[in-house]
């Protein structure tokens, strides 16, 4: 039993280096397409502003969620009751209901056990190695030279399999991190940015009516004096 163990070690390990791979695949394809969703829902969001900010196709998408951030930030700075606010306040509230944005915790525990499982496969492959030298040692005194030598290979081709694995997958988390960590960022700044247009703007109107409804309630007992003169 420990010799077969010790004799697929080195295939075990490859096997699961490749599934680790499909799955960073995977977390690639999942970022890409919450990071649209977002910028998506922030264009509608932010339609009809007049001084919205125009980006070209290629400009990355974690660059033009910034900058639609920017923009709500920059109407949250214009006078009370104007205009582009008053959009704002009726936009939220759909924003808010959905929060198909702020659904981060399943893609970020699936890449923190993606990142910390890499550091599996040099312990694998010593694993492997102790298997494969424990084979060697349990086998009779009939065993001959070339089995003997056939397990110290497989310990050897267990050890530079972990290895190996560990190198590729840490190139590629070291590529795929930063727009991970990037993603994760926007989501926190949308986030934000919702709690304070919901702070700044519709408490705000619920609690101080536009100047024309405040006018109009002024002159409605005007309006009943003349009548009643």
């Amino acid at each position: 039993m420990l010799e077969l163990i010790s004799s697929y070690s080195t295939f075990a390990i490859l096997a699961a280096a490749a599934a680790h791979v499909i799955a960073f695949g995977v977390l690639i394809l999942w970022a890409r397409a919450d990071r649209k969703r977002i910028a998506q829902t922030l264009e509608r969001f932010t339609a009809g502003l007049p001084h919205r900010s125009r980006m070209d196709f290629h400009v990355h998408l974690s660059d033009q969620i910034e900058a639609f951030v920017a923009d709500i930030n920059d109407v949250l700075a214009e006078p009370p009751h104007s205009p582009d606010r008053a959009k704002l306040v009726d936009r939220i509230r759909i924003l808010d209901e959905r929060r198909d944005y702020l659904q981060s915790l399943r893609f970020e525990t699936a890449w923190n056990v993606a990142r910390t499982m890499i550091e599996a496969y040099p312990l694998a492959g010593v694993l492997g190695t102790i298997l494969a030298i424990g084979s060697a040692l349990a086998a009779d005194e009939q065993a001959s030279v070339n089995i003997i030598v056939s397990r110290f290979g497989d310990a050897i081709w267990s050890t530079f399999a972990g290895l190996a694995a560990a190198i590729v997958l840490m190139l590629i988390s070291s590529i795929v991190e930063p727009g991970f960590a990037r993603l994760s960022e926007n989501r926190l700044h949308v986030r934000e940015m919702a709690g304070r247009v919901k702070r700044e703007l519709s408490v705000y109107e619920a609690t101080h009516p536009p100047q024309e409804t405040q006018a109009s309630a002024t002159q409605a007992p005007t309006t009943q004096a003349e009548s009643t003169a």
